[in-house]
């Protein structure tokens, strides 16, 4: 009998805290994912954040080189940079073509499209809440904490800072020997089948945003010049461009490739990235103007 009460207790306690749980659940936990935990680059947690906030007006997706484009850099409120370091841009385009409700601007990066879509995290992204109902309250409460502890800065917060940096010389930092060697990796690679693969769910997709509302522009960011005319980069211009051969489809960003350094050739430096991003505001600050 003593050991028949014990399961029953055992058996109401387990009830109260399964019942807490879903409150606590359906208290705090609506909307939030949690973040990958084999990654702390910020991105995953902005999409965890692209899909509890409210739609924002603009949305950058795109590889590591949009990346470096970060959130703070832009004076634009209501801006999202989901690209995906490491990643394809055709990723972050599904996960946003995937929400019930778009975005007014969309801005596709379109230097590397060589890589596959990162389908387990489109499905992460794109589902609906599926977890078991008892099961979220812990993953919710992470999620918020790492959310409040990676919480973005402002523009506001760094304007000094930016209007500082963009005041300095552009870096002297003798990059050659990394230029060399992205060079030769990326003379090394055929992009063609991926880029011509991903180029035609581009194509798809950005028809079927642009029927449900949105807007969408693609965009090029400049390389080092060696990097330029590199197999890779050549080969996806070509394709791209074929593709998409309307001006008015292109975002325009417009700055002195004199005042641009790259860390290895392919990636901006900082003072760059901000150089970049405010030319990427006023291409898209006249675009939004025009219809």
């Amino acid at each position: 009998m003593s050991a028949v009460r014990w399961l029953v207790k055992c058996g109401a306690a387990a009830a109260i805290v399964l019942i807490a749980c879903g409150l606590a659940t359906v208290r705090f936990g609506s909307g939030l994912q949690m973040p990958a935990t084999t990654t702390r680059d910020g991105t995953l947690i902005t999409l965890s954040r692209y899909l509890r906030e409210p739609v924002p007006d603009i949305v950058l997706v795109g590889s590591s080189i949009t990346f470096r484009l970060k959130e703070e850099y832009f004076a634009t409120r209501g801006l999202r940079n989901l690209a995906l370091a490491g990643g394809s841009p055709v990723t972050g385009l599904e996960i946003v073509a995937n929400q019930p409700r778009l975005p007014r601007f969309i801005l596709v990066e379109v230097n590397v499209l060589a890589r596959s879509t990162d389908t387990a995290l489109v499905e992460r992204y794109s589902r609906g809440d599926t977890e078991p109902f008892f099961f979220r309250p812990v993953r919710a409460a992470v999620a918020a904490y790492e959310q409040r502890l990676h919480a973005p800065l402002t523009h506001e917060q760094v304007a000094l800072d930016l209007r500082r940096l963009v005041g300095q010389q552009p870096s002297n930092f003798d990059s050659r020997i990394y230029v060399d060697r992205a060079l030769q990796q990326l003379n090394a690679e055929d992009p063609t089948d991926a880029a011509r693969f991903n180029v035609k769910r581009i194509e798809e997709l950005v028809q079927v945003m642009e029927q449900r509302g949105a807007r969408v522009f693609l965009f090029e960011l400049a390389f080092a010049e060696p990097i330029e005319e590199s197999r890779y980069a050549a080969t996806t211009r070509e394709i791209i461009h074929a593709a998409f051969p309307d001006s008015n489809r292109w975002l325009p960003i417009e700055v002195n490739r004199s005042e641009l350094r790259w860390a290895d050739g392919v990636h901006l430096d900082e003072r760059s990235a901000v150089i970049v991003a405010q030319a990427m505001e006023r291409a898209l600050a006249l675009a939004r103007t025009v219809r």
